[in-house]
């Protein structure tokens, strides 16, 4: 047995491949031989060990161990939850004024000279006889020091200090903004069909095929830039289905959701089993992968008869299982069956197997 075509396999995968032959006897073999003559593969006996394989590149880590995705990245139709918190009583080494801010500018000997005013958008503040300056991103020492250099060119002695009086404009807004839920300050976010999601503050954020703790990290660099204080936790409030769809000479095809990682045998028992004219020993599976749709052809037969070489072969999310009629053995035909139910556009092709033969094949469609 070729090691790069099956999974390893531990004590809790063994088990693991006990229980999906059990569950091929109970559902998929009487749906797959009943009609069909023949000795059956699997006999009374001792127990027996299938290996499991899956596609060249995604051999070794897929599927894990214990029969679970890999890792749960985001996609169209996610709803996620953000939770907001604002850590304002934390103690900060270099506090540094921003657009929300509220200061005011006093003169020790010139009350008369006393200025109250917020920000501008535009990063400055306006004061008598100097005119415009810009202090964002100053600290409070930084700003009094530099006022008093600006201001020793108009007065004789500028004695003045600088107060901020209200820094948490944004974050009052903000809460008032922000849903009310039983677990504090949040907002429920969707992953629109772009892959982006839109985000208090920090508006849209291509979210699609990334981890949650992904994104996370990657709102809360934005959230700091954006608003010192405020941190925030992401949760997966509802996911959309991962699919796989199953079609041709089957007893219902279409698209079902999956919540781990399936054989091509339990797929069709999800689609209830195939048609009388099925070609077992020909079933495709086609998987997107960089900027291709590359097939694998399964032979069930071949399982079924604990043939060498022969393994369970494992699903993804967004694969597609087409069981052929038998009797459609040119290549090309089966081709115009599959691209018929993907509509391709622009992808490149790349088939492999015996049925793939056909010269047609030899080379990828440009991309």
């Amino acid at each position: 047995m070729d090691a790069n075509n099956s999974i390893r396999r531990g004590s809790r995968g063994r088990g693991f491949m006990v229980k999906v032959v059990s569950l091929l006897m109970a559902l998929a073999l009487p749906v797959v031989l009943g009609g069909c003559a023949g000795k059956p593969a699997v006999v009374p006996g001792p127990e027996m060990e299938f290996d499991s394989t899956t596609f060249s590149f995604d051999q070794g880590t897929y599927p894990t161990e214990l029969g679970l995705f890999s890792d749960y990245r985001l996609a169209p139709g996610d709803l996620l939850d953000v939770l907001f918190q604002f850590s304002t009583w934390q103690e900060k080494a270099d506090f540094k004024l921003a657009v929300d801010h509220t200061i005011s500018v006093h003169f020790v000997h010139i009350p008369e000279l006393d200025r109250t005013m917020p920000i501008q958008p535009d990063g400055r503040i306006s004061l008598p006889y100097i005119g415009e300056i810009y202090v964002v991103g100053k600290t409070v020492p930084q700003l009094t020091a530099e006022l008093r250099q600006a201001y020793s060119k108009e007065l004789l002695d500028p004695e003045l200090y600088v107060s901020v009086d209200d820094f948490q404009a944004s974050i009052k807004e903000l809460k008032k903004d922000l849903h009310t839920a039983p677990r504090g300050l949040s907002r429920l976010v969707t992953v629109r069909p772009d892959g982006y999601a839109t985000f208090p503050l920090v508006g849209d954020v291509f979210v699609a095929h990334r981890t949650i703790p992904e994104v996370n990290d990657a709102l809360n660099l934005r959230y700091n830039e954006t608003l010192a204080g405020l941190h925030v936790d992401l949760f997966l409030e509802k996911h959309a289905a991962s699919q796989i769809v199953i079609a041709g000479e089957v007893r219902k095809a279409g698209a079902y959701p999956i919540a781990k990682p399936i054989t091509v045998f339990e797929a069709l028992a999800l689609a209830e089993g195939q048609q009388p004219t099925a070609a077992l020993d020909e079933v495709l599976v086609v998987r997107r992968h960089n900027k291709k749709f590359v097939a694998h052809q399964v032979n069930l037969k071949e399982l079924l008869a604990k043939n060498e070489g022969s393994a369970f072969f494992y699903l993804r999310p967004d694969d597609l299982v087409y069981v052929p009629k038998r009797g459609l053995s040119k290549a090309a035909l089966v081709m115009d069956e599959i691209s018929q139910i993907l509509m391709f556009r622009g992808w490149g092709f790349s088939f492999s197997g015996p049925l793939f033969d056909d010269p047609i094949f030899g080379n990828p469609v440009p991309e």
